[in-house]
């Protein structure tokens, strides 16, 4: 017969069922085991060193929001040495994104953490998320998203001081990632997809992933139960992105069987690629405009940009093959 009491203290009353391992546990052994499993994480793989600034990628919804409480709470606990800063990006989504930064703000009070926001507006010609979906649609809109929001977190880091940044980016998300480079046949980006920090030598800032094994259903789980404020609106331009093919395909594995998504991030860290196919791929360098991290001569972020000033709006998109020859089309007064 089952025992009525938490699997793990025998002592109080189960409060969940445990998603990741299945165990009925108690409130205070989740937390116990949630936040212990992050701190393992980061000392195992050495993520940070004493006096080192970290900057957190914060957007008020409730990944980065659980990120943030739990830096705090292990920073102190283990006396990790650490000086934390909230970074949020503002990609001007009218009545999507001014509400998640008023949750950041109300974060930043609540865990007594500086914080700083940028925007697309400021950083990319006047350019918003709304202004850009009305000149292009909602096609590859998430690709300029992504794209710009990834500099914008590097460019605010670096005018911090700050040369490491770590994200909400969770077991679920990492297993989606590996699903879609495989089902877009992209192998090499395999091994950057599963790695737990990156950084090239041309990339002024590294980034780390302390959710790297953590699943989604617990870090809400550990928001509902420590009652954290965070935004959890769903961003008013994604549900036309194809990550959310990778992430109904990758519930619907963990329905039936719950360690899919840790051996989805296994099985993405045991491919290696052959020398060969290694030997073609592009080497990174600095951008000869902006001169942040690019695979090309011009990062994908100014290609993207150049597109949206010029009118020629494939520009940044699809193959480098097909960049270039869009942007000779491109007017010479316009290229700049």
């Amino acid at each position: 017969m089952r025992s009525k009491l938490c699997e793990l203290c025998d002592t109080n009353r189960p409060a969940l069922v445990r998603p990741k391992t299945g165990q009925r546990i108690c409130k205070d052994c989740f937390y116990y085991v949630f936040e212990t499993e992050i701190h393992n994480v980061i000392t195992e793989n050495k993520l940070f060193h004493r006096g080192e600034k970290v900057g957190i990628g914060a957007s008020g919804g409730k990944d980065s929001t659980v990120l943030a409480y739990v830096m705090k709470l292990l920073n102190e606990r283990y006396n990790y040495g650490i000086e934390l800063h909230l970074i949020s990006v503002d990609e001007g989504i009218r009545g999507y994104r001014d509400d998640s930064l008023a949750t950041v703000k109300r974060n930043q009070q609540q865990y007594e953490l500086p914080m700083t926001v940028v925007s697309y507006a400021d950083l990319y010609d006047g350019w918003t998320m709304d202004n850009v979906v009305a000149r292009i649609g909602m096609k590859n809109n998430c690709t300029y998203c992504g794209v710009f929001r990834r500099q914008a977190l590097d460019r605010a880091a670096l005018s911090l001081d700050i040369h490491h940044l770590v994200t909400g980016h969770n077991a679920d998300d990492i297993a989606e990632t590996v699903l879609m480079n495989l089902l877009r046949g992209d192998v090499a980006r395999l091994p950057r997809s599963t790695e737990i920090t990156t950084q090239s030598e041309t990339s002024p800032t590294k980034r780390s992933k302390p959710f790297k094994y953590t699943y989604e259903k617990e870090i809400v789980l550990y928001a509902h139960y420590k009652r954290l404020d965070y935004f959890s609106t769903e961003c008013t331009y994604s549900p036309e992105a194809f990550r959310g093919t990778a992430r109904a395909m990758i519930k619907q594995l963990e329905s039936i069987r719950p360690s899919s998504i840790l051996d989805i991030i296994y099985s993405g860290e045991a491919m290696q690629l052959s020398h060969s196919v290694q030997d073609k791929l592009p080497q990174q360098t600095q951008c000869e405009r902006c001169g942040f991290i690019s695979s090309n001569r011009i990062c994908k972020a100014c290609m993207l940009l150049e597109g949206l000033n010029t009118g020629i709006l494939g520009l940044g998109l699809g193959s480098d093959r097909k960049t270039r020859k869009l942007q000779s089309q491109t007017p010479e007064c316009a290229k700049g």
